[in-house]
């Protein structure tokens, strides 16, 4: 009894020939697609059919969570908890809160952006079933990869090797 398979491992040589076959292989109807490339390649994320991604509403949750939070908690020193007349000036004088308020907003966006990413990310993963194929090691370097996962990957073998495929391999779990 073989083990278990994560999915199958195709490297190209090129972008090129990376993006024809990412469409090549969504257009045979397989939706459990992923490719790997050392670089950003144009139209890739398009032809893989990503979702689109959720880190600017989460940066922009986090900048007003920042930026109230720093306001309310200045006003509520200033004028709840500790109020001192000082000067005959306002307890609620917001200029002065103004410096806080903004690098408060700034920090909470920060957080909220990184957040944002490492869950859409799927991070942080320490163990990746494609780190055990020897040959994945070139993703950062010079080659492209595409990975197929489903139950049929007996049809996925020709598949990816009639996209001209430098090597396909499987990669177990």
């Amino acid at each position: 009894m073989s083990a278990p398979l994560y999915g199958l491992l195709a490297e190209y040589p090129t972008a090129e020939g990376l993006l024809a076959a990412v469409k090549q292989v969504r257009a045979a109807g397989w939706v459990s697609v992923d490719a790997y490339a050392p670089f950003t390649v144009d139209g890739l994320a398009e032809a893989l059919g990503a979702p689109p991604d959720h880190v600017a509403p989460w940066t922009l949750a986090g900048g007003v969570i920042g930026g109230l939070g720093a306001y309310f908690m200045q006003w509520y020193s200033a004028v709840v908890s500790y109020p001192l007349n000082i000067g005959g000036r306002p307890l609620d004088s917001w200029p002065a809160f103004l410096p806080i308020t903004f690098e408060l907003t700034i920090l909470g966006a920060a957080i909220g952006t990184v957040l944002a990413m490492l869950v859409q990310n799927g991070l942080p993963r320490l163990v990746h079933p494609l780190f055990s194929v020897p040959a994945f090691d070139l993703a950062t370097r010079n080659r492209f990869y595409l990975v197929l996962r489903g139950p049929e990957l007996a049809d996925g073998r020709k598949l990816l090797e009639d996209t001209n495929a430098m090597l396909v391999c499987e990669v177990p779990q």
